[in-house]
Order: structure tokens, then C-alpha cells, then sequence
């Protein structure tokens, strides 16, 4: 049941800047605006440049203002062969508890399958009580094992990395995966 009609779709780079503003809100959500450091350049490039390394649904309601959308990416499980990650699921709150949720996640499930993952993975904050019971009414399993690790910008860029290993890395011009 949703609350208001809606288009659901395929993004496209026009939809970037909404897209973008959607990002902050769930940023702000998860009590860390500031965290958000993309930009529209950068999603310009990443999704709609030479080698597109994201993809994305969005939801429109009838003045097309999006509402909601789903970003992903194609990852590899060394196990597991090809999965997708769903790296947000967002619709703006005034939009929230009408199955808009649900609709974007169908979507990434259709994508999931259709590119021929054997696996949907994305994360969800420990204390976001409302999107962790969503997820478990879909039938996710939600794993509280795994610890996830991270460099961010500035310790990424202070790393050491060994010469051998810096020798193979791809420069941006070069082949991308």
C-alpha cells in the first residue's frame, strides 16, 4: 500500500542533484551531516562517466519530485560469486511507511537477479530500530558477526603502501573494473 501515486524507475544523471539532497537527509537521519563529503561532479563522474561504477532506482511522485531512491553497486564475494550492494535505500520522511521502501528494495531484488547475483548485501545502523524491522519483514537475516573495517579519506591517504604493491595498481586512465 503506498501513500501517495508514484513512478518508480531508473535514474538518470539529471536526477543527480535530488538524489544528492536525498543523500544528505538520510545522512542527517543517521546523525552525521557533516559526514557527507560527495559531489555532484563526483556522481557525475562515478555514474555516468566513461566506466559507471553505481546504478540507482529512484521513486517520483506525480509533481516528479523524487522521493525515494536505492543506490547500488556490483561487488564479488570470493565465496560467492557476484552479488549486488545496496549501499542506500532512502525515501524522504514525509513519504516513509507506504511501501515505497518495499518498492525500492523489489527493484535492487529484479536487478539483483536480473544481472545474475547470487547475493544482496547492505548494512544498516545497530540502533535504527525502524529499518532493521523492515529489513526482517522482507526475510533478510540481519548479522551482527561481521565487523565492518574502514579507512576513511585522510588515513587512506597516509597508508604506506609497499612500491610492489603500488606498481600494479590501476592508474584513473588506465583499465577500470
Amino acid at each position: 500500500m503506498q501513500t501517495a501515486p508514484c513512478n518508480i524507475r531508473r535514474g538518470v544523471e539529471a536526477d543527480l542533484p535530488q538524489v544528492l539532497a536525498l543523500i544528505r537527509e538520510l545522512a542527517a537521519y543517521e546523525r552525521a551531516p557533516e559526514a557527507v563529503t560527495n559531489t555532484l561532479a563526483t556522481m557525475q563522474r562515478d555514474g555516468f562517466g566513461p566506466a559507471p561504477i553505481f546504478g540507482f532506482f529512484v521513486l517520483e511522485n506525480d509533481a516528479a519530485d523524487i522521493i525515494g531512491l536505492a543506490l547500488f553497486y556490483t561487488a564479488y564475494s570470493t565465496w560467492k560469486g557476484r552479488m549486488l550492494y545496496l549501499e542506500d535505500l532512502v525515501v524522504t520522511e514525509a513519504a516513509r511507511r507506504g511501501g515505497l521502501g518495499r518498492l525500492l528494495f523489489d527493484a535492487v531484488v529484479a536487478e539483483a537477479r536480473a544481472t545474475g547475483a547470487v547475493r544482496l548485501k547492505w548494512q544498516v545502523l545497530n540502533w535504527n530500530e525502524p529499518a532493521i524491522a523492515f529489513y526482517k519483514k522482507l526475510g533478510a537475516a540481519i548479522e551482527d558477526e561481521w565487523l565492518n573495517g574502514n579507512l576513511d579519506e585522510a588515513k587512506l591517504a597516509a597508508y604506506a603502501v609497499a612500491p610492489a604493491a603500488a606498481s600494479v595498481a590501476v592508474a584513473p586512465t588506465g583499465r577500470s573494473l
